[in-house]
């Protein structure tokens, strides 16, 4: 299976990172969640390869403007004879590519409660062979492989989004903060609440400029309503608590595995007070060095809907 992640459109990862990773390890330890996590960092995530295409598709990662520029393979046991070659092809240096091997482990006793789990024989279980001799076979022809890894992660207490963050340290620093894409938003209250944000601010406590007749035909993205909102000594002291939230909350989002955060501000219309404070997050966020887009949802409703209620 063949997997493609690009966020929005582009591939984020930084030159100098290896252009291919070997996942492999032990059946149950995580290397379909390994594979995800690479994937959402920008590798192009391959399962279950047999070893003997390694070559080819390290090749094709030096093609110019490849989709294969960084690739993820997960090599494992479900090979059968074929993964024995892995070594092999490790060793001889045939891959003419930057590249590492994660190996994944587990203790035994957390491999046989994740396959019970989990309800899943093991690759080698049969009528023959148990769970628990499944795993030592499994465990003794792992082994020279694990002694070749770059890198070694046992996975027994591990958490998803702890495993994902110790790939992201071990293998590509510096990329989680380029990965994350923030989605800054204003919304009224009057037209419903939004229900796909992560954090939602209610800003109706700030005066609101729709009672100046000067001020309430324009919005937030005009200066003299920004200008009304932002100066305002209540909204100067709501910004120095936000802005510190955001930056103490923010890197903990990504620590979870969040790849796209959500922030909403409301007022009542979603026309004035959300939409110079939206502005304002997401230029602090910019400024922090975050990736940052904006929309306004209900700002030109606003309007069109008050134009048609005087009308009336």
């Amino acid at each position: 299976m063949a997997r493609q992640h690009k966020l929005n459109g582009q591939n984020f990862l930084a030159q100098g990172e290896p252009t291919l990773i070997v996942v492999t390890g032990m059946s149950g330890a995580g290397r379909s969640l390994a594979l995800s996590a690479l994937e959402d960092f920008g590798y192009y995530a391959i399962d279950n390869l047999p070893p003997q295409f390694l070559v080819q598709i390290a090749e094709l990662a030096q093609l110019p403007d490849s989709d294969f520029s960084h690739v993820a393979v997960a090599c494992d046991i479900r090979g059968g004879e074929l993964f024995t070659q892995l070594l092999d092809t490790l060793e001889d240096d045939r891959l003419p590519v930057n590249h590492k091997l994660l190996f994944l482990d587990a203790d035994d006793k957390t491999l046989v409660n994740r396959f019970k789990e989990s309800r899943r024989p093991h690759p080698l279980q049969d009528a023959t062979v148990s769970l628990a001799r499944a795993i030592e076979i499994e465990r003794e022809v792992l082994a020279p492989i694990k002694t070749r890894a770059d890198v070694a992660i046992d996975t027994s207490t591990l958490r998803a989004s702890e495993l994902r963050a110790r790939i992201q340290h071990d293998f590509l620093p510096g990329t989680v903060d380029d990965s994350l894409h923030i989605m800054v938003s204003s919304f009224g209250f009057k037209y419903g609440i939004p229900t796909d944000v992560d954090v939602m601010f209610d800003v109706r406590f700030l005066p609101n400029p729709f009672y100046d007749k000067d001020l309430r035909p324009l919005s937030g993205l005009d200066k003299p309503v920004a200008d009304f909102v932002l100066g305002r000594k209540e909204t100067r002291d709501f910004l120095k608590r936000w802005h510190p939230l955001l930056i103490e909350v923010i890197p903990r989002y990504v620590a979870e595995g969040k790849l796209n955060l959500g922030i909403a501000l409301g007022c009542t219309g979603g026309r004035h007070r959300s939409v110079a404070l939206a502005e304002e997050t997401a230029r602090f966020l910019k400024k922090a060095g975050y990736r940052v887009s904006i929309v306004h949802r209900d700002r030109e409703r606003d309007q069109r809907e008050s134009r048609l209620s005087h009308e009336t």
